[in-house]
């Protein structure tokens, strides 16, 4: 049976895209990073690794794979949005946002879409 191991993102700073995603996530290298290329891990306990590689691709501006990042419920989505922009996140001004959305579009400091995800809605 297959799982997933890894989810892999494009970055043209992958040193920059890693601290990012180390913090955002509570991750660290799972070994030295070499140029272009990192694999991070959860730093406590096991989930799915982050690798982030070198890419000269720009971001897309509606991606077909995104992450989805689940916080407990609305305050827990806000204050994670806030942590994640004072990490160097920005906010995205999605234009597909339905009535009620329980999700806040950001992008990481390269540009990669993700959504921070209000999981208390049911």
């Amino acid at each position: 049976m297959l799982r997933v191991g890894s989810v892999v993102l494009g970055a043209s700073d992958v040193r920059r895209a890693a601290a990012f995603w180390a913090e955002a996530l509570g991750y660290e290298p799972r070994e030295e990073a070499e140029d272009g290329w990192v694999v991070l891990k959860p730093a406590e306990g096991t989930g799915v690794q982050v690798s982030i590689g070198r890419s000269g691709t720009p971001a897309q501006e509606h991606p077909r794979v995104h992450l989805d990042l689940y916080a407990g419920d609305a305050a827990d989505q806000a204050a994670e949005v806030e942590r994640l922009v004072a990490l160097g996140a920005r906010r995205v001004d999605w234009d597909r946002y339905p009535e009620d959305a329980d999700f806040v579009v950001l992008a990481d400091p390269e540009g990669n879409r993700f959504c921070v995800i209000d999981t208390g809605r049911g």
